[in-house]
């Protein structure tokens, strides 16, 4: 059996956990060895008592991240992708940021609906994150937001959808917002805005498309409707040098829980990209 010709790593978004199997074959079948990491307070790592997927400084969840990576790169050979979806993409990115210079850095990064401004108005943006960062320190806890995910009430197989996910993991009913949690967040935002000079090169990959998160909305299962594809495209060239974008037709926030086709495109693009730059 051929040595793998790298390694993949994983990283889920929020109210998500990895049971994309899929993924995971199909990095395998173009020669990848494939991690997944569940963060801290998030997945399989949520420990009773935790509310989940807070914390208060995206940097805590990226030292998981920093962990599985040198766990990864003690066991394998060959170059380090790091593929993050949504929120995680996010804490990715400031990742890399961190590690551009020491060397422990991804070797390439794959973005994918990456979770790097608010689908929001621009006074939420703008005069609401000034508010935020207040609250968010004086009432780190207060639920900033609360709703269900139609999204993923949607994708889950027993209500008609493709997929199989267990749901106290991945809650239909969603997961609150918390001030602290989104103040983070929009830290984050900021440093991507100022750009973040990653070395290594990036695909950020997502749907044509955004749309309410309605169930009510014919296109809920052909749009993003989680984010504002307008703002991730905007913040893409802020990423590096080398950044590609990748955008899929009919796909959802998770193109690789998208329908058969728009995957396939994510999938085979995604994966003709990496070939190209490793």
């Amino acid at each position: 059996m051929a040595a793998p010709r790298g390694a993949v790593l994983h990283v889920h978004g929020y109210n998500d956990y990895f049971f994309q199997a899929h993924l995971a074959h199909a990095f395998a079948e173009a020669g990848y060895a494939f991690y997944a990491v569940d963060l801290r307070t998030a997945g399989r790592s949520l420990k009773p008592g935790q509310i989940p997927h807070y914390v208060t400084d995206l940097r805590q969840q990226a030292a998981d991240i920093d962990v599985a990576a040198h766990a990864i790169r003690a066991i394998e050979q060959g170059p380090l992708t790091v593929h993050a979806h949504s929120t995680g993409g996010l804490t990715a990115a400031l990742w890399a940021h961190d590690h551009r210079a020491d060397g422990t850095g991804p070797d390439a990064l794959v973005l994918e609906g990456p979770f790097l401004d608010l689908s929001a108005t621009w006074w939420q943006r703008t005069v609401g994150t000034w508010l935020l960062q207040l609250a968010g320190r004086l009432q780190p806890l207060k639920v900033l937001s609360s709703s269900p995910s139609h999204y993923a009430t949607a994708q889950l197989a027993a209500n008609g959808g493709r997929w199989e996910f267990d749901t106290t993991l991945k809650r239909p009913e969603g997961v609150p917002a918390r001030q602290g949690w989104m103040r983070s967040a929009r830290r984050g935002h900021a440093q991507v805005r100022r750009g973040l000079g990653l070395t290594c090169p990036v695909l950020v990959a997502y749907s044509a498309e955004s749309g309410p998160d309605d169930p009510a909305n014919p296109l809920l299962d052909a749009q993003d409707t989680i984010l504002d594809v307008r703002q991730i495209a905007a913040q893409a060239p802020r990423l590096g040098a080398d950044v590609t974008q990748l955008v899929v037709e009919g796909a959802v926030h998770d193109l690789t829980l998208s329908d058969d086709e728009p995957r396939a495109a994510y999938l085979a693009g995604m994966l003709g990209w990496l070939e190209g730059k490793l």
